[in-house]
């Protein structure tokens, strides 16, 4: 297969994964990255999957759909073989797909489901398709700041920062104590944090590609609060998502998806950066800026993950 960043800027010599394409930001990025190439929707939902399929051939882009769920290891290596096997020239990778329970859930493993589908399902995916993306290729991950404790719009809506002890008692569904009070909280900005410290460890560790994250905003509409209540659903779908473009740091998925997009295309060829919901570069928490730190979420995410037969 030639090697697509040879060749001239046409799109059909490219293509894009993208996680959680479904809904909210993953949705609206998905209708923004066709038009820069062939785009392989990964998500859990095989009927949405197909769904979305024909919404891209409808608006002459082209896509490809894979299975699969993101909490589930076993589901998270059949769908990077089988994206491998497509054969296609893939030159970015978007890691967008994310949970916000409000309860403590566990997958298969009895890991807690918001860390396994935030930060070990993207990590064992992006790993698996490394060798496989050409020089030059871009991975971005979708990040949060709630992740950083002295980050104000986030300690105003209640999160503590990412609560980190090892990505063993993360898995447990184990925080530092002292954290959130809400529901679900310390494990969503963990997770987002520990995401955020692999895409600047990548960016270290694998100098021939290019590994970025975004904090796309707060977005009322997204999915991730699809374990809320019906009228707070109902909330931020139709009255808060309303509000967003005109509040700092609030966003939608309409405002986020060129953002995304423009991250991805990375045209300047930069490597370990974090954008904010504007596409301009910001600082996450001392923690996770922290090489160290990069550097242990990844060894232990990597000692974890060798203790669970391929």
């Amino acid at each position: 297969m030639p090697n697509p960043v040879s060749m001239n800027n046409s799109s059909e010599y490219k293509a894009y994964v993208i996680t959680g394409p479904t809904s909210g930001i993953g949705r609206a990025t998905t209708l923004e990255v066709i038009k820069h190439g062939k785009v392989v929707l990964v998500g859990r939902d095989r009927e949405k999957l197909n769904q979305l399929q024909e919404e891209t051939e409808r608006r002459a882009g082209h896509a490809v759909s894979v299975v699969c769920d993101l909490s589930d290891l076993a589901s998270v290596r059949r769908a990077a073989a089988e994206t491998i096997a497509l054969d296609l020239p893939i030159v970015g990778l978007l890691n967008n797909a994310g949970i916000f329970p409000m309860r403590a859930t566990k997958n298969a493993l009895g890991w807690d489901n918001a860390f396994a589908t935030n930060h070990i399902g993207p990590f064992v995916l992006t790993e698996a398709l490394i060798p496989h993306l050409p020089d030059g290729a871009n991975v971005v991950f979708v990040a949060s700041g709630v992740e950083d404790p002295e980050r104000k719009p986030a300690k105003m809506a209640g999160f503590r920062g990412g609560r980190y002890i090892s990505a063993e008692a993360s898995a447990r569904g184990e925080w530092e104590p002292g954290g959130s009070k809400m529901p679900g909280a310390d494990a969503y900005a963990t997770s987002k944090q520990c995401a955020l410290a692999t895409a600047l460890e990548f960016a270290r560790e694998i100098p021939r590609l290019r590994f970025n994250a975004v904090e796309p905003g707060f977005s009322p509409a997204t999915g991730l609060g699809r374990d809320a209540n019906v009228f707070l659903r109902f909330l931020g779908k139709y009255v808060l998502s309303m509000l967003a473009p005109h509040i700092k740091y609030w966003s939608t998925p309409k405002l986020a998806a060129p953002v995304i997009t423009n991250v991805l295309m990375n045209e300047p060829g930069v490597s370990g950066v974090y954008y904010d919901e504007k596409g301009h570069p910001m600082l996450g928490s001392a923690l996770v800026r922290d090489p160290k730190f990069q550097d242990r979420v990844v060894a232990e995410t990597r000692a974890l993950l060798s203790t669970i037969p391929k």
